[in-house]
């Protein structure tokens, strides 16, 4: 399929003749005047409000989607542009030409440049548009009780809940910056109640599909008579038009002008961190005229400095809704502990913590820096409890271990930083060995401290960092803890 001007009017072809332009060398894709007498198809509209799809993505007719871009209803937009002579991506904003790659195409029948960037959302090249809706959005009629939740927030939680229903309404930027276990979600709601009463569409966007699959069901609950996308890689509600969508940052690349508020939450998070095109499709997913609010444990040194000299609007949280201050790590040297495990040893004081654990029935986390040292370490860690376990990114059995681990059958389990957020044990003990690794920044480990001492019932818990030597990264993360600690004291948040 390719595009013909004719008549300043762009037409989808099946068979290309000799006059015709491929759609890169237009400079202005031309937008017919909406027609109010034409009788738009419904399913189309909600297909395409606030959307940026591809052909293959509309399961309509080309004769349809034709007359109702003929009629000003749908919109084209260049899928691969140029600045100057520079190619980037108008969907995922990819600029670097390492990025782009040419291949024969049987739409056009011309050698093609396309993007790979975002390839996983369908092949984007320079004979294929973008597609967006042009007319008006679909009516959502709002039910009298929008939410059902009969929760209460803590002093801290209501102050940064009234600060995101205010940045919603008022179409602001804000960050609230509240410690692991803070109790973010329940801070939402009064903004997203807010926000849907002002019939304004909403997203939640998170870097992580657990925490998709963890937000949804409680989203559900909380607002049950609201229709709610959940979107992710496989997922069936990928064309549901819906006044609430929780989805990952990637599923954001279909997006266009769609939210009049996105809720950016873990911003902090890998992937959002180090992906420009995830940040490209942030903003782009987000009205011109729209609210952006910030939701994060462990804001990046930028954004923290921009906090404390005023150029950031911010809230924080800095105490847990039980009122008992974050566990401050313990710095414990180790010596090279590395060594020792290529002789199938391990420091004596990391084997006496361990064991403490097991004597005590206290459940722990021991994060490792990589997963060939996590993997030779187990063997050793099972000769004091058989039934210690180990899980990374790529274990096929994350899942079940995990809940193993929640269910109290697993006593210890040895992780790489995939569990460095997103889950919450009731009552754990955390470890960290060879904490002067790299890969263990300012925000991991506060995150990794973060999962200790979150229950109510259980709102103390050991940090340890087991060293080869400190870290910047290390000194950074236990002062931010005794920092909040210290706000949180200041403020009244923490009985003392």
């Amino acid at each position: 399929m390719r595009f013909r001007l004719i008549n300043g009017r762009l037409m989808l072809q099946k068979y290309f003749s000799e006059d015709s332009r491929r759609i890169s060398q237009i400079t202005a894709i031309p937008l017919p005047p909406l027609n109010p007498l034409f009788q738009f198809n419904p399913e189309l509209q909600r297909l395409l409000s606030g959307k940026q799809l591809l052909l293959d993505d509309l399961p309509y007719p080309l004769d349809e989607i034709q007359t109702h871009y003929e009629n000003g209803y749908i919109t084209f937009r260049k899928g691969i542009d140029y600045d100057g002579k520079k190619p980037f991506c108008a969907r995922c904003g990819n600029k670097d030409p390492q990025w782009f790659a040419t291949y024969p195409c049987a739409r056009c029948g011309e050698t093609c440049l396309y993007c790979r960037h975002c390839i996983m959302m369908g092949r984007i090249s320079e004979c294929t548009p973008l597609i967006g809706w042009n007319g008006p959005v679909p009516d959502i009629k709002m039910p009298t009780d929008i939410m059902n939740w009969q929760g209460t927030l803590s002093q801290g939680q209501l102050e940064a809940s009234k600060r995101v229903a205010d940045a919603i309404l008022q179409n602001k930027e804000w960050l609230i910056w509240a410690v692991c276990g803070a109790g973010k979600t329940e801070v939402l709601f009064a903004g997203i109640e807010a926000g849907l009463a002002a019939n304004k569409r909403l997203c939640i966007a998170t870097p992580r599909t657990d925490v998709v699959l963890e937000l949804t069901p409680r989203l559900k609950a909380a607002f049950p008579q609201i229709e709610i996308a959940s979107l992710y890689g496989g997922s069936k509600d990928r064309h549901l038009f819906a006044p609430l969508t929780i989805a990952t940052t990637h599923q954001l690349l279909r997006f266009y002008h769609a939210f009049d508020a996105i809720i950016l939450d873990e911003v902090d998070a890998f992937p959002y961190t180090v992906e420009e095109s995830l940040q490209h499709a942030a903003n782009q997913a987000r009205k011109p005229e729209s609210a952006m609010v910030y939701l994060t444990a462990t804001p990046n040194p930028k954004w923290q400095k921009e906090c404390l000299s005023g150029k950031r609007a911010f809230t924080t949280i800095p105490a847990r809704f039980h009122r008992h201050p974050l566990p401050v790590p313990e710095f414990a040297w180790c010596g090279n502990w590395q060594k020792q495990l290529q002789r199938n040893k391990l420091p004596p004081g990391i084997l006496q913590w361990v064991k403490e654990r097991i004597k005590n029935g206290k459940q722990a986390l021991i994060f490792f820096p990589h997963i060939p040292l996590m993997e030779k370490a187990l063997p050793i860690f099972r000769n004091l409890a058989s039934n210690i376990e180990a899980v990374h990114a790529e274990d096929p059995d994350r899942k079940e271990k995990v809940q193993k681990m929640r269910s109290r059958q697993i006593p210890l389990l040895l992780t790489t930083t995939i569990l460095e957020r997103g889950v919450t044990f009731p009552n754990i003990d955390v470890a960290v060995v060879g904490a002067e690794d790299t890969i263990f920044t300012e925000s991991a480990l506060v995150q990794i401290a973060g999962r200790a001492g979150r229950s109510k019932d259980h709102p103390d818990g050991v940090v340890i960092f087991f060293h080869y030597g400190k870290t910047e990264a290390m000194l950074k993360a236990r002062k931010q803890i005794m920092t909040m600690n210290r706000e949180g004291v200041k403020r009244g948040l923490i009985d003392v």
